[in-house]
Parts: structure tokens; C-alpha cells; sequence
């Protein structure tokens, strides 16, 4: 164990909610006698397998700077009680506001608590806060999950996959060594009151966007779906309720390098030091070679350039007595597109898009006569042709370089409504970018009407036009004069000194899967992508608790039948106690295929014990691919 300023214990321990539900959670205290403030992690995720590793790593570090950490499975999860929540039953964020309440009355707790969360962690830990902002002094949110819609289409990446991890992650049993022999009745009710969650997802009003309650450090890759979110709360900073926001090169997940960067958050909110967190600006960005910073966000460094797509973007090819450009692409356009979500593996970053462009019709400027920083989220106005609705347009921001090299920057979605009555422009939001382009590369928009497998298809495959005259892609460019160091010192952002992970032992599969593979079968014209997720293989934990997983995903599409688009994940997860002879799975799977008006789901969960099921369902749902 690194020396810190604070020795530290950690206990195991059970906390009420108001109902008499009781959450199991994992405490990790500096031995003082004063009261200190608390860390609180509240996660869906199991602190027990799934976490434990990074939980001993992180949380006894915050311990070692005085603040109690607190890991706290949710309800109906893990070694918790009650009931998995759904659509209709107890909300996990008046769960979190309760636990926070509950744990700033503690006689070794100074009444302020700080919330952190990763991912839907993250999400939930702005939402709590929102509940309870008189006892949640502060949240740091790192990847915050965003919606399962982009721009009106429905996500395939990633929703059936996720849907899938979490039925099977909610299915898994309580552990018999923390909750003793009632684990198999409360498994079984857990099992029976479970549903899946993609239906209640897709079928719910589109969230609004996350706001900040108190005082937040918000962090993320650029990569990453949740860097909008991010950004947004940046420009969300005021007197009252400061944000500071930080964009790395980062995977999805909290990254090391961001620890110190937090604990000087919460030193400075939880126990009133002066840390300096107020002097950094609110937002510092990582800019490829370099890190900037901006204050306030949006910056007046950062100007918004207009790029028109009949003069300084132009496309080849387009009949001179015909103003409309039309865009009909195969429908497997979007095979290149990388991971929506990106864990850090090399198949999930895009590669290079020159195949995509050529099933897209590309906008090109002329090479550019000196670098050209890009800072933020472009965004790109259309004039859609009356007659295109309803219809995806997919746009893809890239840099191309003089060899033919085209690397994605950014992209946007829109779903184009029926045929109006009278012309009207649509406007897209791009993804965030932080790039520069350099001097003689070009700039390339490129548009196509599929983008498979992250979205799902239109049912009329002709895709749509648009009228260049009055088409605008506007980028955020950032001048070079506004080189200012980020705050008062340049950030470091480096990994502390953690404690030594608890040894784990992990087995791969013999026969190990590609983390993506790409079938095309020329006869049938169908294209199949294959992804198998690092997760994968046995873990031996130190407690003797053996969890074997293995998950694979599968998406298909015909290249000229949108309707034939089916996608599918299998998830099995084993958990073993060999020296009590505990032998449990869970094995759940998802196919989901569409029609012109609905995504058609099938879902099974099969759970057994010692090699015999104890429970089997099936759900079937029709769900509106229209936002609700």
C-alpha cells in the first residue's frame, strides 16, 4: 500500500433505504477522529466481481486523502435487496438521493457528500444531485450515457447489446458469501420481476438534457457519445453552480490521469480547501498535441466558419441543369464507422474512410494554404428536396490527405419528416471534434442515407437531395492566437500512485474471437459484421469467486433491402464458488429485425444452477421507431 496522509479501513456493510430495502455496500474510511466528507459511487454495476478490481484501487485512495469512499450496489442488484426498478416501479435516482441523505447523518460524516459516477453512473449521479442538492455538494461525471436516439434515428450500436449486459448483469444471483443461504430466494424473485430494458428505453420521451445542479466536474474522451454532454455542461457554468469540464484522449471510462484532477474538486467543495479548482478554466481540451483551454465555454476564441456546398465545398458529378444533388447509398454504408462506444481496443476506432466515401456523395474544399484548428461541434444546415421525406441523412466531417487518406473528425444524424408543404432547412449537429487539419489537406463533407450498423435503416431505400445553394456546413475554428496556457499551470494530468490491484486471475478463451470481423457474401449481397468484446475469458477473484462471460454480438444487412437488417447478441455470464459447490448462469439474448414502422425485439433469459434451468422467459416487443 502507497503511503498517504490517512491510514484507512474498509468494512462491508448494509444501508436502509426508507422503504426497508437494504443496499449492500463496501466503505473505505481514513482512521481520524474528525468527520469527513463522502464519495459516494451508486452503480448498477457489481461491486463484489464486476468493479471490485477498480474499486480497490480507486476508493482506497480517496480514503487516503480524507474522504470516506462508499460503493453501494443499487436495488435489485448485485448483493442489494429488492427488486430490479423498471418503467413503473422505484426510481434509482430517489434510491441514490436517500442514500445520500442517509449517510450525511452518520456520526464520522461531515454532512457533505460528493457523488461520482461513470457512464449511467454518471448520468444517475447528475439526476441525484438534482434531488437532493442540499446534501450533494458536488458530482463528478465522467462519460455521462446519452440518448438511444440520434437525431430523431434509432441507435442500433450498442442499444440491443447494452439492453442484453444489462438483463444478464440484473439476472445474476446474490453471492452467497455476503447475503448467506436466502440467495437463491431472493435470485428467483429477482429473476421473476425482471424486463428488459430496450423497449422501456426507445418507448420513453427523449431525456432533457443533463443540467448541473451543483457545483460539477464533468470529463470525457472526444471519441466518446457523451462528448456533447459534456461540452454542454461546460457552457451551463455559472457564479452559483461552477462546471469544469475536461476533453482527453480517453476511451469511455475514468481515466487515471483524471483522479488528482478530482480529488482537488472534491478537496475544495467536501472539506474547504483551497485547491486552486476555481482558477482552471472550464474547459481544457486536449487538441491533439497540446492542451487548451477556454473560459467561459463557448469560447470568443473559437469562431463559427461557414463553408457553403456550392463554393467552398464542392461535389463532382452533379448535371449542371439539375440544382438538387441526390444521395441514395448502399445499406451498408457505415461498416467503417468504428465503436459508438470506445473501450480503448484498436478495432474501435474508424478506419480509414475512403470505402465510406465512395458509398457517400462528398463535398470536397480545395487543399487548405495553412493549418486550420478545429474546436467544438460543427454543424450543417441543408435544404432537403420536398419530395426526400422521411429519410436519414448521415454526414461525415473528414480530413483528407494528399495521398487519398480520408480520417474521420466528426458526424451528425437527422431523420428528414414527410414531405412538408413548403420548403424548409434542416440543421445537424455534429459530433465535437478537436483536430487540426494540416496545410494541403482537404476538407471532405461526405452524405449518405444509410449508416449500418449504428443506425437502423429507412424502409424506402431512395434515399433523398438536397439544394447545395443553400447548404451550409459551419465549423468551429479555433485562431491561433488563442494559444493561452490552460489556467495558471499547464494541466498535467497524470496517473497518482495506486494501490496494488487485488491479484486476479484470467484465463483466456482457447479459442478467442476477433474484436470485429466484416463478412461480404458477394452471392447473397448481404454484408455480416461480427464484434466479440474484451470482457471475454474467466477471472479467478481473490475470494475464490470464479465469473466466466462470454458475449457476441452480430448485425446483417442486404445492400439494396433496408427492411433486411436484423442485428443480435448472445450474453452468458457463470459465476462459481468451487469450494461450496455454487455453480450458477445466466444466459440472455436479443435479435431485434425491423419493418417499416416498428423494431420487432426478441428477448430470452435462461438462468441454472448446477447445470439445470430454474427459470426461462421470453419477451416479445413492437416498438415505434418513431420518437414517442
Amino acid at each position: 500500500m502507497p503511503s498517504y496522509p490517512y491510514r484507512t479501513t474498509r468494512e462491508d456493510l448494509r444501508v436502509p433505504l426508507p422503504d426497508g430495502t437494504e443496499l449492500f455496500a463496501r466503505l473505505w474510511r481514513p482512521v481520524t477522529e474528525e468527520p469527513v466528507p463522502v464519495v459516494l459511487e451508486y452503480s448498477t454495476g457489481r461491486l463484489t466481481d464486476w468493479t471490485a478490481i477498480e474499486d480497490a484501487r480507486r476508493h482506497p485512495w480517496f480514503a487516503g486523502h480524507g474522504h470516506a469512499a462508499l460503493r453501494v450496489d443499487a436495488r435489485g442488484h448485485g448483493n442489494s435487496g429488492g427488486l430490479p426498478p423498471t418503467a413503473s416501479s422505484a426510481d434509482l435516482t430517489a434510491d441514490g438521493a436517500a442514500l445520500a441523505r442517509w449517510l450525511a447523518d452518520r456520526p464520522w460524516c461531515n454532512g457533505r457528500i460528493g457523488l461520482l459516477g461513470t457512464g449511467a453512473a454518471g448520468a444517475l449521479a447528475l439526476r441525484i444531485a438534482a434531488h437532493a442538492p442540499g446534501t450533494v455538494r458536488t458530482v463528478v461525471t465522467v462519460c455521462p450515457d446519452g440518448p438511444h436516439r440520434l437525431g430523431g434515428a434509432v441507435l442500433a450500436a450498442d442499444g440491443h447489446t447494452r439492453s442484453t449486459a444489462r438483463l444478464a448483469d440484473a439476472a445474476r444471483p446474490p453471492d452467497p458469501q455476503y447475503v448467506g443461504d436466502d440467495w437463491r430466494r431472493l435470485w428467483l424473485a429477482r429473476l421473476d420481476a425482471l424486463e428488459p430494458p430496450l423497449a422501456d428505453w426507445l418507448a420513453a420521451p427523449p431525456d432533457p438534457a443533463p443540467a448541473a445542479a451543483v457545483p460539477t466536474l464533468a470529463a470525457a474522451g472526444w471519441s466518446d457519445p457523451s462528448a456533447a454532454t459534456v461540452l454542454a455542461l461546460a457552457g451551463q457554468s455559472t457564479a452559483d453552480t461552477p462546471v469544469r469540464a475536461v476533453l482527453g484522449p480517453w476511451p469511455h471510462g475514468l481515466p487515471d490521469e483524471l483522479l488528482p484532477e478530482a480529488l482537488r474538486w472534491y478537496d475544495h467543495w467536501l472539506r474547504d480547501i483551497d485547491t486552486g479548482a476555481l482558477a482552471t478554466p472550464a474547459l481544457r481540451s486536449w487538441l491533439a498535441t497540446r492542451w487548451a483551454a477556454d473560459d467561459p465555454w463557448p469560447s470568443p476564441t473559437v469562431h463559427q466558419l461557414p463553408y457553403g456546398l456550392d463554393g467552398q465545398l464542392s461535389t463532382a458529378g452533379t448535371a449542371s441543369e439539375d440544382r438538387w444533388v441526390h444521395v441514395r447509398s448502399p445499406q451498408h454504408t457505415g461498416l467503417n464507422a468504428g465503436a459508438h462506444l470506445p473501450l480503448g481496443r484498436p478495432a474501435d476506432q474508424p478506419p480509414d474512410q475512403r470505402e465510406e466515401d465512395g458509398r457517400s456523395v462528398c463535398f470536397d474544399s480545395r487543399p487548405l494554404p495553412e493549418p486550420l484548428e478545429l474546436h467544438g461541434a460543427p454543424a450543417l444546415t441543408v435544404r432537403p428536396h420536398p419530395d426526400s421525406g422521411p429519410a436519414l441523412i448521415a454526414a461525415r466531417l473528414c480530413d483528407v490527405a494528399p495521398d487519398g487518406t480520408s480520417t474521420l473528425l466528426s458526424r451528425g444524424f437527422h431523420t428528414l419528416p414527410a414531405a412538408p408543404d413548403t420548403p424548409f432547412d434542416l440543421t445537424l449537429a455534429l459530433t465535437p471534434v478537436g483536430a487540426t487539419v494540416p496545410p494541403g489537406h482537404r476538407l471532405r463533407l461526405a452524405l449518405s442515407s444509410a449508416y449500418w450498423p449504428w443506425l437502423w435503416p429507412d424502409a424506402d431505400p431512395t434515399g433523398f437531395a438536397v439544394d447545395p445553394s443553400r447548404s451550409t456546413l459551419t465549423l468551429p475554428v479555433r485562431l491561433p492566437a488563442a494559444d493561452a496556457p490552460a489556467g495558471p499551470e499547464a494541466p498535467s494530468f497524470r496517473s497518482p500512485t495506486l494501490p496494488l490491484p487485488p491479484p486476479l486471475h484470467f484465463t483466456e478463451p482457447l479459442t478467442a474471437r476477433p474484436e470485429r470481423v466484416t463478412v461480404h457474401d458477394i452471392g447473397r449481397r448481404e454484408w455480416r459484421t461480427e464484434l466479440s468484446p474484451a470482457t471475454d475469458g474467466t477471472r479467478t477473484h481473490p475470494d475464490g469467486l470464479v465469473r466466466a462471460e462470454q458475449t457476441v454480438t452480430a448485425y446483417r444487412v442486404l445492400t439494396a433491402t433496408p427492411l433486411s437488417a436484423q442485428a443480435r447478441t448472445d450474453r452468458t455470464v457463470r459465476l462459481e464458488r468451487p469450494a461450496i459447490g455454487w455453480d450458477t448462469a445466466v444466459h440472455t439474448r436479443t435479435e431485434l429485425r425491423c419493418d417499416g414502422t416498428h423494431l420487432l425485439a426478441h428477448t430470452s433469459l435462461r438462468a441454472e444452477e448446477a447445470g439445470n434451468v430454474v427459470f426461462s422467459r421470453e419477451w416479445h416487443h413492437r416498438i415505434p421507431r418513431d420518437e414517442a
